[in-house]
């Protein structure tokens, strides 16, 4: 990305009142790739349309975004333009924004949506590089010639190093079934004799790696609507007022009105603790379990904890419960009172740690124990850190300890009840014939020493003793940014990348020159959602379904990825057995029809093509129901049938110091514990921001406008530094340098500064990022089950 790319947008950034006032107006000129300014030429294009009589279409559509709103977009187009954009508010009825069926409005990035489309920043022609891997110099060539590229270097790199050597990166920019082409790379690579795969992801790796050693599954909260019988709502590292998931905002709104209180327990003061809460609990990142276990002494102390709940449930949450073959003193209760290490988890040992005072703690210890029912919602801010496995189970410890499991208002732990609410047909992918995959995060070090690793390593799939049969050779990158710009460490991962006798071949599919595609060797330019037709499910939670409607034709030489892996697929002789004879319109026909037979009430084709969405009914799911009404018959899943509070698994992995048995606290590296901390006192994380989906919305200056990249820093941290608000700041630590505006906030506490994340690698001549990108900061050591950790860094910071 140019450096003065974001200088640019700042002086030519249109005013909110002009955006609002213009926001009916197709920016026509854009589409032919002009220079021209929103400001100066958005009352032209209204003059033109006024005068234009062609009819206008409302059609129904949805966003493919990697965002959990999933929200219903209407498109009103005009002589084949997007005009304006609407959604779920224009028309009432009697089902609207109500708890069973709530409508499902845009939000702001959603309501500017035309920007997605008709961006000067789209890439418009298939691209060749022809400078050295990075250094951004390309020319155009055909697709004929791109997909002959492809193929012949695909028939190589698999002749040579085998189709282990072959993976598909991690990628959400296009999200959605046959319209994501992170999706369809699996099903080609497959038809071509199979590919590393993957597990886990960059979002909430750490829940879903931990939680089932609790529950015997990954998914452990309920769905939206129980929160309205709720008490007491513990939003813990959970802020969906920024980051956006769905119904949950009205769900908070509608459980407030009826009483509920809610609380934040997280290092800043976000937009929803504003929003919605009654108080905020500020913790030290990577301190959430010392909380946990402070908490817990209040409640065993003082005889607030649920027995009852406990024994019938659960094992190890005291000496009388507990696995054979495990020596005395180890059960959660002995740790909480420093039975076996000496060391009571008082209040007060944990104010020390967190940054909470004592009293707090055990107001919010006694409030939480005495509430019933209560929710404690983990967000998953908590799992990524270096300890985040932990601080996953921790929360389930809280819900354990109070009964709050199985109930509606309570919430067992993380993740929403994935599956369980819309069921569907995916789009197929053919099982990968060679079985093996690797933690996401670590894809770097299979790059480099990808024939060391093993099971040690999180690869899962191999013979014991087995290593991968090949580094990575060749990435099919389709819309993802975290091949650089998400992935954490970027000044050595674009040293990685950059060698090409590493990685021999890299191919990128997206819609915009982020600073992920410069690194490719083969760019195509991608359709939007607006451009192609989906199935579209929403994320676990959500209680509805799309299907995501072509609404304009493709601009510029932009083809759907379903469309060139056609092409790629013919090319390598595979394309019946990829295809089955299906066009992508077929195979989202298809779907909708098999999705029928798991759910009579699914809508038709022509009546999806009509309201764009299917609102599921019986939205009100409480995990764990079935095993708390009837436990005899319904245990968990778990290798004894109950709430492991203290799992035998971890304890036979006799990794005792990094994954405990109990959810303890686990000091790691850099926290605030860290002797690291004398050099670099300050401890640094990037939260999920409105005005942007991940790093998806980052070139538009209505988001800009909306929210600039400042770095929040406390009073008290920016007085020791000289430093005020608006100045421009060097955050740093070993890794790398970021530039960023500061806003000197107690809306953060003492000792922690963070970022908004997702903002593009902007690196100045020296080499030293001026956009405020906090993966410059962050490192390439995964978490102790391979899981991204990319909120724990310590950094320090001054006047730039």
């Amino acid at each position: 990305m140019d450096k003065n790319f974001f200088e640019q947008i700042a002086e030519k950034t249109l005013k909110r009142r002009t955006f609002l006032k213009w926001s009916g107006a197709v920016t026509a000129p854009l589409l032919v790739g002009s220079a021209v300014t929103s400001k100066s030429l958005v009352p032209k294009v209204l003059a033109k349309s006024e005068k234009n009589d062609v009819e206008e279409v409302v059609i129904p559509t949805c966003s493919t975004l990697n965002c959990g709103g999933k929200c219903l977009i209407k498109a009103h187009v005009k002589d084949g333009q997007i005009v304006r954009i609407s959604t779920d508010n224009d028309e009432r009825d009697e089902n609207a924004d109500n708890e069973q069926f709530p409508q499902i409005r845009a939000c702001l990035r959603g309501r500017g949506y035309r920007k997605h489309v008709y961006s000067p920043h789209r890439i418009k022609k298939p691209l060749k590089r022809v400078g050295k891997r990075g250094e951004g110099k390309f020319e155009e060539i055909s697709w004929e010639e791109a997909i002959k590229i492809i193929a012949k270097e695909n028939n190589r790199i698999k002749e040579k190093y085998g189709p282990a050597s072959r993976f598909s990166l991690y990628a959400t920019g296009q999200t959605g079934t046959v319209g994501s082409g992170d999706t369809v790379i699996q099903r080609l690579l497959s038809c071509d004799g199979g590919f590393l795969g993957r597990y886990s992801n960059y979002s909430s790796g750490q829940h879903g790696a931990a939680t089932p050693y609790t529950f015997g599954t990954s998914s452990a909260g309920n769905s939206c609507r129980p929160l309205l019988d709720s008490k007491l709502i513990i939003l813990h590292g959970m802020n969906p007022a920024e980051t956006i998931i769905g119904h949950f905002n009205m769900y908070l709104r509608m459980a407030k009105a009826k009483g509920a209180k809610i609380y934040t327990i997280d290092p800043r003061k976000t937009d929803t603790n504003v929003a919605f809460a009654d108080d905020w609990f500020p913790v030290k990142p990577t301190t959430d379990n010392a909380l946990v276990a402070a908490m817990a002494y209040v409640m065993f102390t003082e005889n607030l904890h649920d027995q009852d709940f406990l024994d019938k449930f659960c094992v190890g949450h005291d000496e009388e419960h507990m696995p054979e073959g495990v020596p005395a003193g180890e059960s959660y209760r002995s740790y909480v009172m420093g039975e076996t290490d000496g060391v009571p988890k008082t209040p007060e040992w944990a104010a020390k740690i967190t940054g909470l005072p004592a009293n707090r703690i055990i107001k919010l210890a006694r409030e939480v124990a005495t509430t019933k029912p209560m929710a404690w919602v983990q967000g998953n801010g908590i799992n990524r850190h270096m300890n985040g496995e932990q601080m996953s189970r921790g929360g389930s410890m809280i819900a354990a300890l109070t009964g709050n499991i199985g109930i509606s208002g309570g919430w067992a732990g993380p993740n929403f009840p994935s599956g369980k609410l819309i069921k569907h047909q995916d789009f197929p992918i053919p099982e990968n014939p060679l079985g093996i995959s690797i933690p996401v995060f670590k894809y770097t070090d299979a790059i480099v020493r990808g024939t060391e690793m093993g099971a040690e390593d999180g690869v899962k799939g191999l013979e014991e003793g087995q290593k991968l049969p090949s580094n990575i050779k060749m990435i099919f990158n389709m819309a993802g940014n975290c091949l650089v710009n998400q992935h954490s460490d970027i000044n050595e991962t674009t040293k990685i990348l950059e060698d090409e006798s590493l990685c021999e071949f890299i191919v990128t599919s997206d819609i915009y020159m982020t600073p992920s595609v410069k690194y490719s060797d083969i760019i195509l330019p991608t359709c939007t959602f607006f451009e192609q037709n989906d199935f579209v499910p929403p994320w676990s939670f959500g209680q509805h379904i799309f299907l995501s409607q072509k609404v304009v034709e493709p601009l510029y030489g932009s083809k759907t990825e379903y469309e060139w892996m056609t092409m790629l697929a013919k090319e390598l002789g595979i394309e019946q057995e990829f295809t089955e004879g299906r066009t992508q319109d077929d195979w989202v026909k298809w779907m909708i029809e098999e999705s029928k037979t798991k759910d009579p009430d699914f809508p038709s084709y022509e009546e999806m093509q009509k309201n764009g969405v299917y609102k599921y009914k019986d939205n009100h799911i409480v995990n764990f129901k079935e095993q708390i009404e009837d436990f005899e018959n319904n245990p968990f899943e778990t290798p004894s049938g109950k709430i492991e509070l203290f799992s035998k698994q971890l304890w036979d992995m006799d990794k005792k110091e990094t994954i405990p048995a109990i959810p303890k606290h686990v000091a790691v590296a850099e926290g605030p514990e860290s002797s690291v901390t004398n050099k670099y006192p300050l401890q640094v994380f990037g939260w999920h921001v409105k005005r942007r989906c991940h790093s998806t919305w980052e070139t538009s200056e209505w988001m800009e406008e909306v929210q600039t990249q400042e770095l929040w820093i406390n009073p008290i941290d920016a007085k020791k530094r000289k430093i005020n608000e608006g100045d421009k700041i060097k955050v740093f630590n070993e890794r790398g340098t970021t530039i960023i505006p500061a806003k000197v906030t107690s809306r953060v506490m003492p000792g922690v500064i963070c970022m908004p994340q997702g903002g593009w690698h902007t690196p100045n001549d020296k080499g030293v990022d001026e956009r405020g990108v906090i993966n410059v900061l962050t490192g390439l050591d995964a978490s102790p089950f391979h899981c991204n950790p990319q909120h724990t860094n310590l950094a320090q910071v001054e006047k730039a």
